[in-house]
């Protein structure tokens, strides 16, 4: 009996040594972390961990913890709503292998991971972390999975990829989405031989992909919509990523064609290329493919649109010859797509050479593609292209265009051979490429033609090519008769010897006869020299007395020329000279204080001309003021309507004249039916002044708050939803399709011109970069914007395209409510529209009584308001990563436009001057539009492209959080 007693003792004592060895009490290092982690937090209860407890491994163990013996190895706290931070001992639990704490409110620093060897699995994101450690990743070989995504983590500076990772080979999976990231990718990303997802959108990264990426395992590569200047470069890498299964480049400024051997990725199901500057014709193999779903917005994609496989696909707001899948392109503008693509698709013609028909443009009234004029048979008759930077070759394409007459690409940098079948243009007269990088041999032209191929270093007379005299390598219009014999024999490389000698006589008295004439010729220039300068200085006295005026007039298509033709009125002799000149350069009077000039789609008007049609900008003519000057009312001779912009005296005196000019000539390239179109410039003493359209219907602003004193009719919500559209576009293209990317930053309801038809256009983009970078010019671009500004741009002054989101969902709010973005007068929970309207949005009563009552909202009209109040609530929401692009803000509005009012066929809007077209392409309308008035703004206060088609039912199924990305 006490045998058994003995045993029975020996037993437990066995057991429980055995239970001790199986759980043991926890490590106390261990124990001291998970402590240090409940203290950190504002609400440890949720854990429901024992407050008296030391022993998480228990048993029982603690909720949430997992321990192997005496050692925690994984913690699972997610989505509990944890508020706190994690203790900076945290990488003391050596044994870790599994973390999941995502979807808390998590602050503060993380906590350096270094060391944990073991750690195989962690998830930390959706958290509010602020910052990352620099050695975080040292030390986590045996890392699978990491996800630190929507973390605002460096919030001011980022954080570049930490070389430590690279020492991660067994990683998988890798999210960093929304977490801050800056600079390149590093070329080891391409190297870990087990990434398979790699997920890094909404981040600030910026350079090319990396070649290492062509042979890598990844399956899954987001990079889509970085901030700032995003992702750049061509894609050609990603053909060769033979393993993927959805690619999202979206949101970046890639560049370049999409690959042809695209169709090599056999695995892809998702292909995501939108809001790009993508070029080029789309691949056959793409069109192959048969994707799940295959997105091409927002590019400058050219050429027919092929026949998709895809079971869903886009191509909205791209630059096609056709509208339909599956026809081909005029021969023409096939041959001419042929010449963009050996010239490497410039950015300033792609815009401008779409539709399918280069003699009339996208509509029937805006004339010819920029750089070519056509015959009464609607065939291509001159391309006219000097000094335009072009870059590449010569393709044999052009010579299907027989109706050409003048070939004129002087002063780019073409290279390369002429194509052979040139000799075959017929009707050729003029071909000038002189000053390029032309390589021999050259054509044999016929006789008739006129080649001017001189400034190309390898066309030398030894290696056969042909050189003309230099007065002659830039002929005008006038001058095209071809060349006499005696000019080709002057020039003949194969000239007989027997000459020489004849030659050499003839120099010596040549030589003599110069020199003789010279001198008499000094003697008589002399006295003449002088009178002309007295008559000349009297000439200059009285143009500055008497401003003169111009009329241009379109070009006339019956000249064989084609010249712009400017009329100059001189009031003091009440006489009238026309004077011409090439869309290059053409100095028309003759003065430079009174010049006006025609380059690069700009016209340059003197001082004095904008003086006299805008009464010496007398109170009169005046139209607003902002802080970057006063705008007035101006008439040209012709009637042409103007705004003339006079720049506040400060703002950009201290820029250099060639900074002033090279900016003006940025944004005169930026052209879009919903961008107030700058159609010059004027430079005299320190006047700096800029000519706009003419907007007839005044600012959004007026027709919002002023429309009662103003005796106006209210807008309608199909109006207004109209007008939030135009807008939305207009900033979608400064953002992402422009030819660089433009960040608006002073964007309001004052802003806003409306055109006839009540077609809403972008005003003031760009200005702010003229202004200086001292204090005035922070002064002067917050100045009145109050209220519309981004928490992060008036706080830390960060500046990214979200800026102009946030302002745009302010602009919203006004649509809605008719109010103004900011009121002293009102109470102070309402003071400021933004942070009021954001209270009662989701308040179903609360909004219907915050509805402009001018609207007279139904029930039915309630549905498509709470559909844009929503969208304005994520337009302004705090964070701006959280904020969406405006490619998905023109994609919501686009369903509800149409609901309340079916788009119009758009030529009855381009029936007049189209001023998204570069200016030299609208002189030819311009006299017929003279009884059209467009204005720029008739207060006192300060086009329908196609874009993303989709027609959500509700806001809410067309946002979520991965549109944010």
């Amino acid at each position: 009996m006490e045998g058994s007693h003995i045993m029975a003792v020996l037993f437990f004592l066995f057991f429980g040594l055995i239970m001790r060895m199986c759980y043991g009490d926890t490590d106390p290092n261990d124990l001291k972390v998970l402590n240090s982690f409940r203290k950190g937090l504002e609400n440890p209860e949720l854990l429901k961990w024992p407050e008296d407890g030391d022993d998480p491994c228990g048993p029982p163990s603690w909720p949430y913890v997992f321990c192997s013996g005496d050692r925690v190895t994984q913690i699972q706290a997610k989505n509990l709503g944890l508020r706190g931070t994690l203790p900076p001992n945290f990488n003391q639990l050596s044994e870790l292998y599994n973390l999941g704490l995502q979807r808390n409110n998590l602050t503060g620093m993380l906590p350096s991971f270094s060391g944990l060897s073991k750690l195989e699995f962690a998830f930390l994101d959706y958290n509010a972390f602020e910052a990352i450690p620099s050695d975080f990743f040292n030390g986590l070989t045996s890392l699978r999975v990491l996800s630190l995504e929507e973390n605002p983590l460096n919030g001011t500076t980022g954080w570049s990829f930490p070389l430590d990772l690279e020492k991660s080979v067994q990683l998988t999976n890798l999210s960093l989405v929304n977490c801050n990231l800056v600079g390149p990718l590093p070329d080891f990303l391409g190297t870990l031989p087990s990434l398979t997802n790699l997920r890094l959108s909404g981040n600030r990264l910026s350079g090319k992909i990396p070649e290492t990426f062509a042979q890598s395992s990844i399956q899954v590569l987001w990079l889509n919509n970085q901030e700032g200047e995003g992702l750049t470069g061509p894609i050609d890498v990603v053909s060769s990523m033979i393993f993927l299964r959805q690619l999202w480049l979206h949101g970046n400024q890639f560049n370049g064609r999409i690959p042809h051997d695209i169709g090599n990725l056999t695995s892809l199901q998702e292909l995501n290329l939108n809001s790009n500057q993508l070029v080029g014709l789309i691949p056959e193999s793409l069109a192959e493919m048969e994707l799940e779903l295959l997105v091409l917005n927002n590019n400058m994609l050219m050429g027919p649109i092929p026949e998709f496989k895809a079971a869903n696909v886009s191509y909205n707001n791209n630059f096609f010859c056709q509208i339909k899948p599956g026809h081909e392109c005029d021969p023409q503008v096939t041959a001419l797509l042929d010449v963009l693509d050996n010239l490497n698709y410039p950015l300033f013609l792609i815009s401008d050479w779409s539709g399918n028909n280069p003699c009339t443009g996208s509509t029937e009234s805006t004339g010819p593609w920029f750089g070519l004029s056509c015959n009464s048979n609607h065939q291509v008759s001159i391309i006219n292209l000097p000094r335009h930077e072009l870059n590449g070759t010569l393709s044999p394409s052009l010579a299907k265009l027989d109706s050409l007459l003048e070939i004129r690409l002087e002063g780019n940098n073409i290279t390369g051979m002429v194509p052979s079948n040139f000799s075959e243009l017929k009707s050729l007269r003029l071909f000038d490429l002189s000053d390029n990088h032309l390589e021999p041999p050259l054509p044999n032209f016929r006789e008739d033609v006129k080649v001017v191929i001189v400034g190309n270093p390898l066309l030398t007379t030894e290696s056969g090519g042909m050189s003309l005299p230099p007065e002659n390598s830039h002929p005008s219009p006038d001058n095209l008769s071809p060349p006499s014999s005696s000019s080709h024999k002057a020039h003949d490389p194969n000239m007989n010897s027997s000459s020489s000698q004849s030659k050499l006589d003839h120099s010596k008295r040549f030589k003599t006869v110069a020199i003789v004439s010279g001198i008499t010729v000094f003697v008589v220039a002399v006295p003449l020299v002088v009178f002309l300068f007295i008559c000349s200085m009297k000439k200059k006295k009285a143009s500055l007395d008497a401003p003169s005026s111009i009329v241009v007039h379109p070009r006339d298509p019956s000249n064989r020329d084609n010249v712009v033709k400017v009329t100059v009125s001189d009031t003091t002799t009440g006489s009238l000279s026309t004077k011409t000149g090439t869309s290059s350069l053409s100095n028309i009077s003759g003065e430079t204080q009174n010049s006006h000039i025609i380059e690069a789609g700009n016209l340059v008007i003197s001082v004095q001309v904008l003086r006299k049609v805008t009464n010496n900008f007398s109170s009169e003519n005046e139209l607003g003021r902002g802080g970057f000057g006063t705008v007035y009312k101006g008439e040209l001779e012709d009637g042409t309507k103007i705004a003339v912009k006079r720049m506040e005296h400060g703002v950009i005196s201290s820029k250099a004249l060639e900074e002033f000019e090279a900016e003006i000539a940025v944004l005169s390239k930026v052209r879009h039916r919903h961008l107030v179109s700058l159609l010059g410039y004027s430079i005299g003493g320190n006047e700096r002044l800029l000519v706009y359209e003419y907007m007839p219907l005044g600012a959004l602003s007026q027709h919002l708050f002023h429309w009662k004193n103003l005796k106006l009719k209210p807008l309608s919500l199909s109006q207004r939803l109209a007008i939030a559209l135009d807008v939305a576009r207009g900033i979608e293209y400064l953002h992402g399709l422009a030819c660089q990317t433009f960040i608006h930053r002073d964007l309001k309801s004052s802003n806003i011109l409306l055109g006839d038809d009540f077609h809403a256009k972008v005003s003031d983009f760009g200005l702010v970069k003229l202004a200086p970078d001292g204090e005035k010019s922070v002064a002067t671009k917050l100045a009145g914007t109050f209220g519309y500004l981004a928490p992060e741009y008036a706080v830390m002054g960060k500046i990214t395209t979200k800026v102009d989101v946030f302002s745009y969902g302010v602009v919203l709010m006004e649509l809605l409510t008719g109010l103004t973005a900011l009121d002293e007068s009102r109470p102070e929970e309402r003071r400021y529209l933004a942070e009021w309207f954001w209270r009662i949005k989701s308040n179903k009563e609360k909004l219907m009584a915050a509805i402009d009552p001018a609207l007279e909202a139904t029930d039915e009209a309630f549905e498509s308001i709470s559909i844009v109040s929503e969208l304005a609530g994520h337009c302004t929401a705090r964070e701006a990563h959280h904020r969406p692009d405006m490619s998905h803000v023109v994609n919501v509005l686009v369903a509800l436009v149409e609901k309340w009012k079916p788009v119009d066929d758009e030529l009855d809007y381009d029936s007049g001057i189209d001023y998204s077209r570069p200016l030299p392409q609208m002189l030819k309308i311009w006299k017929e539009a003279e009884s059209n008035e467009f204005s720029y703004g008739a207060s006192t206060e300060n086009s329908r492209g196609s874009s993303i088609a989709a027609k959500p039912s509700g806001f809410a199924d067309s946002f979520t959080s991965a549109d944010a990305r």
